[in-house]
C-alpha cells in the first residue's frame, strides 16, 4: 500500500507538468526516467526489432474485453450479448487470437477480413460481414462459407433475393441521426451513405417477401468516437421502434462507437451505466415483443486502442522563426489519424519521461507538408520532455486505425508488431523490407 501511495504521488507530480501522461498509473510504468510497456523499457524494444515499431500491451487488450462483457453481465451470462470485434481497427492475427479467447466474435466488412477471421479459428456462425457497396461475389463468398450477412441497401437486398431466394439476412438500417468525433466518422443520418434509410424499410420487407428472404436480424451503427450515452440511447430508441416492424428477429445489432479519451481533459464514457441503461431498454422491448432475443454490439476502437502505442526515433531537430520541430522516423503512413482527421494523440519522451518540458511541433518524414504528429485542435505543437536525437518517442491509443490504415507511401515499408506481456515480447508481424514493396509488381520486358 505504501509503495502504491509513493508511486501515486510521483505520477501525479509528472501529470502537473505533462497532462499527457495522465493515464500511465493505471496501463504502464515508468523506471529510472524511461517509458516501461508490459514489463520492457520501450528503449529495449526499439533495440530489439527496430524502429518504428507497434506494440501491444497484452493484458490491456483482455481488461478491455473484460470490461465490456461486465457491463452488460445478465445479457452476457445468458449467452445473449456478442461482442462483434469490428476488425477493420486492427487485423493482426495475434490481435484476433486474443480477443477470440476473451469471448469476441467478429464485425467483418471484407471478403479477406471473413477469411482471415476464418483462418483465425472464428467459426462462421461468428461472424457478421457488413458490406458497403457490397459487389455480388463478395456475397457469393460469404454465402459459400456460411458466414450472415447485414445487408445495407435495398437494390443489394434485390439481387441478393433474386440469387439467393429463402436465405436468412439481417437490415442494416440508417435511423435518420448521427454522431461521432469527426465528420467522416458519423455513420448515421442523411449524409451517410451507410444503411437503409428508415423510412425506406417497408420497400425492404416488400423486397424480403417477394425472395422469400427471411429477416432475422436489424443493424445500426451512428459513428465513432462517442463519448456521451445520449446519442447512442437515442438510436437505440430509434432502431427499436423500427423493430417493432419485424416478426422473425433473433437479435437486435446497436453497432459501436464506444470512445477512448485519446485527450488529457477527455472522460470516458460511463460504460457500466450505459451498459445497465441500455440492458434495461433492450429487456423491456424483449417482454413487449414477446421472446427474448439478443444483442449485438460492434465495439473495435475501445478494445484494442489503449492497447497499442507507437514506437518513433528522433532523427532531426530544426527551427524557423516560429516552430521547433522534433522530426522523425515515422509518419502518417504509418498513423494516418493525426493528418486524416486532426486527431490528437498523447506524446511521450519514453527516454526522459521527466525531464523539463520544450514546445515543438513533432513530424514525420513523408514528403508532405501535413505530416504532423503533435496536431491538437489546429495547433501543431505539443509540450514534450526536451529530445535530442536518439531518443525514443512513444505515441499513444495508437492500436485501434494505425497499423490497420498503414501504406507503403513515400516507398517506405510498414513496422514490425509486438505483444508484450509480463516482460516478455512476441514479434507477431516483421517490418517490411525493400523486396515487400515490389512483391505484387511485374517487370516490363
Amino acid at each position: 500500500m505504501l509503495e502504491f501511495f509513493i508511486k501515486s504521488v510521483y505520477y501525479l507530480r509528472l501529470c502537473i507538468k505533462n497532462p499527457d501522461t495522465s493515464y500511465l498509473l493505471e496501463n504502464m510504468e515508468i523506471q529510472n526516467n524511461q517509458l516501461h510497456l508490459g514489463g520492457l523499457s520501450a528503449e529495449a524494444l526499439r533495440t530489439n526489432f527496430g524502429s518504428p515499431l507497434y506494440v501491444y500491451e497484452e493484458d490491456s487488450l483482455r481488461s478491455q474485453c473484460r470490461r465490456l462483457l461486465s457491463c452488460f453481465e445478465e445479457l452476457h451470462q445468458q449467452q445473449r450479448l456478442q461482442l462483434h470485434f469490428a476488425m477493420k481497427a486492427n487485423s493482426n492475427p495475434s490481435i484476433l487470437k486474443v480477443l477470440r479467447e476473451e469471448g469476441a466474435w467478429i464485425d467483418a466488412v471484407s471478403p479477406y477480413e471473413v477469411q482471415l477471421a476464418l483462418d483465425c479459428g472464428y467459426r462462421p456462425e461468428q461472424i457478421l460481414f457488413t458490406g458497403n457497396n457490397t459487389a455480388p461475389e463478395e456475397l457469393d463468398f460469404c454465402v459459400e462459407n456460411g458466414v450472415p450477412l447485414n445487408i445495407g441497401s435495398l437494390f443489394t437486398l434485390e439481387h441478393f433475393g433474386k440469387r439467393y431466394s429463402g436465405k436468412n439476412i439481417s437490415l442494416r438500417v440508417n435511423p435518420g441521426v448521427g454522431a461521432g468525433h469527426h465528420a467522416h466518422c458519423i455513420t448515421g443520418g442523411p449524409r451517410s451513405k451507410f444503411g437503409i434509410y428508415h423510412d425506406q424499410l417497408e420497400q425492404a420487407q416488400e423486397l424480403a417477401q417477394r425472395h422469400s428472404l427471411r429477416i432475422v436480424g436489424i443493424q445500426s451503427h451512428i459513428g465513432t468516437g462517442i463519448f456521451a450515452p445520449e446519442p447512442m440511447l437515442e438510436a437505440m430508441e430509434m432502431i427499436l421502434a423500427l423493430a417493432e416492424r419485424f416478426t422473425e428477429l433473433e437479435f437486435i445489432d446497436f453497432g459501436g462507437g464506444f470512445g477512448i479519451p485519446y485527450r488529457p481533459e477527455q472522460q470516458e464514457m460511463d460504460v457500466n451505466a450505459l451498459g445497465q441503461q441500455m440492458t434495461e431498454r433492450f429487456e423491456k422491448f424483449c417482454k413487449e415483443y414477446g421472446r427474448p432475443l439478443s444483442m449485438k454490439l460492434e465495439p473495435g476502437r475501445y478494445l484494442v486502442g489503449p492497447a497499442g502505442f507507437l514506437l518513433l526515433s528522433v532523427t532531426n531537430r530544426k527551427h524557423t522563426p516560429e516552430y521547433q520541430f522534433v522530426g522523425t522516423d515515422s509518419g502518417f503512413h504509418h498513423l494516418v489519424r493525426p493528418t486524416m482527421y486532426g486527431s490528437y494523440h498523447r506524446i511521450w519522451n519514453a527516454s526522459r519521461m521527466e525531464d523539463e518540458l520544450e514546445t515543438v511541433a513533432v513530424v514525420g518524414n513523408v514528403c508532405e507538408t501535413g505530416d504532423f504528429f503533435s496536431v491538437d485542435q489546429g495547433n501543431i505543437q505539443r509540450d514534450l520532455p526536451k529530445t535530442t536525437v536518439g531518443d525514443c518517442l512513444v505515441i499513444a491509443d495508437a492500436g485501434a486505425y494505425g497499423f490497420s490504415m498503414s501504406s507503403q507511401y513515400n516507398s517506405r515499408p510498414r513496422p514490425a508488431e509486438v505483444l508484450v506481456k509480463d516482460g516478455q515480447a512476441q514479434l507477431i508481424r516483421r517490418a517490411e523490407r525493400y523486396t515487400d514493396l515490389l512483391r505484387t509488381t511485374q517487370e516490363l520486358d
